[in-house]
């Protein structure tokens, strides 16, 4: 497979009261994606569902954050999630709990050898 990096879209999200690392990282995926409009796989010949998504979250806390809801926020392609040790957690004044930031790095890739195995498809046809 030739996968291709074609984007690299940033977010940040919060647990403002909470303490919730997964909410926090649903958002911070959140801002990535909603201020974009990618039109890379039209661009290139694919369907949005070809898009090779890797999602990597950023918490001081990953073990508590769930996956599967963090991916379960992408639109369309296949997405994988790792969630790795980072971003802040900021003491609230009163010492009871921390506000927590979330940063999300979202790469989005296809695999450009099966579109060129399909292109030389149709011309040999």
């Amino acid at each position: 497979m030739a996968k291709t990096r074609i984007a690299l879209e940033l977010g940040m999200g919060t647990s403002l009261r909470k303490g919730d690392y997964t909410r926090a990282a649903v958002r911070a995926v959140q801002d990535a994606l909603w201020r974009n409009s990618i039109s890379f796989a039209e661009a290139f010949g694919f369907e949005k569902s070809d898009m090779l998504i890797d999602v990597e979250i950023g918490v001081q806390q990953p073990d508590t954050v769930d996956a599967d809801e963090v991916k379960a926020v992408l639109p369309y392609g296949n997405g994988g999630v790792r969630v790795v040790t980072g971003g802040l957690d900021i003491p609230k004044p009163d010492g009871k709990g921390v506000t927590i930031l979330a940063n999300a790095a979202i790469i989005i890739s296809f695999d450009m050898e099966r579109r060129a195995d399909a292109g030389r498809k149709a011309v040999s046809a």
